[in-house]
């Protein structure tokens, strides 16, 4: 089964997609030609609907079992792909599985087996040594963001699972990362390489700002009034960092999220929505942070501690500038400190200009049913514009998940929203509604 052009042209449709762009277009023309695949674009230039397009088209509607494996080396970017191919409507069922997600969830939702399988290779390792379905019919295999992905790490578990897929047709490996070894056991051979690593003009502005101290947080918080209200990310390199900066800005009033690895999934997950819906207009993180996870497009990103490797350094400009927008990436070094040889701009900027930072607007609310109880999005906004009497423009985004739905609404009106609609019933489901 083939995907005509309609087919494609219903999920661009859906996605609100105009038109592919040209890395876009040449795989999936490419990819149903060649047996292996490396892609090779920029962070932020759709490359999961690169694969997913001709991925479909591949599929078998009558098989009852796993036909494509997507392996990725972050519970993120797990998530994000099952988002991305949920949203194309395709009709085919598609799971993402992790470390960090309770294994009963996982083994519900592989009774009815998946024809994708998205998972980190901890997690998708340990389905396979216990048997949880069948390999013997995977004919594709994705090993997104590869450069991380075959990491010394993985390099146990990615060996154990491609050994065990015996019937692999196609390889499609993608990265931003140009250069990477792969290794033997991947058994890429020959491959066609798609490389659009020099092609995207990036408008990203690097700027630096001095720091008169060795001790940066004074400066990172004129950097911030400097900026005003605007989202972006603030990278540091090690989780106390995180903790020194998140006490700081708590102490000066300033709404932020924090990310990192140590976290747990679900605070990893909540802090993650709380910044896609505007809640938290700040995001501090690790390099974990700089791939593949679902975020809106940055106006800018701040290095708070300076990338010690150049792969870091691109991966978390990535995160602005990101397909034809503008972007700046602000380095924020001390006045003593030297500069990698990767960081090519020297000039430091003037941030004594001061805006005024204004409260945050909306505020995150919980509500406790979600898809597994029939719920859509649709019931969600009913709930919030005829119960609660919130006119349209009052009800921000709203992102449902498998038993709950977090929902943006403004601050002002929150604590008596959710007073009015807490243990009222949603389809015939009593649901508990509460600010996070």
């Amino acid at each position: 089964m083939a995907h005509s052009i309609k087919d494609t042209e219903e999920i661009l449709q859906k996605l609100q997609i105009q038109a592919l762009n040209p890395m876009q277009e040449a795989a999936v023309t490419s990819i149903p030609l060649h047996a292996n695949t490396v892609l090779l674009s920029p962070t932020g230039t759709g490359k999961t609907l690169a694969f997913a397009l001709p991925l479909l088209a591949s599929l078998d509607p009558t098989s009852k079992e796993v036909q494509a494996l997507i392996l990725v080396p972050s519970r993120e970017l797990a998530i994000q792909i099952e988002q991305v191919i949920r949203s194309m409507g395709s009709g085919y069922k598609v799971n993402a599985v992790y470390g960090g997600r309770s294994m009963s969830k996982d083994k519900i939702e592989l009774k009815h087996v998946p024809a994708i399988l998205i998972g980190t290779p901890g997690r998708i390792a340990d389905h396979f040594s216990n048997d949880r379905f069948s390999t013997d019919h995977v004919k594709t295999v994705v090993l997104d963001e590869f450069d991380k992905s075959l990491e010394v790490g993985f390099e146990y578990e990615m060996k154990g699972i491609l050994k065990n897929l015996k019937n692999i047709e196609k390889r499609i490996l993608t990265s931003a990362t140009e250069g990477v070894e792969i290794p033997e056991f991947v058994a890429l051979q020959n491959p066609n390489t798609l490389n659009y690593l020099g092609t995207v003009i990036s408008k990203l502005t690097i700027k630096i700002v001095v720091s008169p101290a060795k001790n940066k947080l004074n400066t990172l918080l004129h950097l911030l009034n400097h900026i005003g209200n605007q989202q972006g990310i603030i990278f540091c390199n090690l989780k106390d960092s995180i903790q020194q900066v998140s006490s700081f800005l708590n102490s000066k009033n300033i709404s932020h999220g924090c990310f990192n690895g140590g976290m747990e999934q679900k605070d990893r997950e909540r802090s993650l929505i709380k910044f896609r819906n505007g809640s938290n207009q700040l995001l501090i993180a690790t390099d974990l942070a700089a791939r593949g996870i679902d975020i809106p497009e940055m106006k800018y990103i701040i290095h708070y501690e300076l990338p010690v490797y150049k792969e870091e350094f691109i991966h978390r400009n990535g995160r602005t500038a990101r397909v034809s927008a503008k972007g700046t990436a602000y380095v924020l070094k001390w006045h003593h400190e030297k500069l990698p040889v990767f960081i090519k701009n020297t000039d430091s900027t003037d941030i004594s200009k001061q805006a005024i930072r204004k409260p945050v607007f909306w505020k995150t609310v919980f509500v406790s049913g979600g898809r597994k109880d029939k719920i859509s999005k649709g019931d969600i906004a009913g709930l919030f514009l005829k119960q609660g009497k919130i006119a349209k423009d009052e009800l921000g985004l709203i992102e449902l998940k498998q038993d709950c739905a977090f929902v943006a609404i403004p601050a002002s009106i929150a604590e008596s929203l959710v007073e009015k609609l807490n243990n009222t019933r949603l389809k015939k489901k009593k649901v508990r509604v509460r600010i996070i």
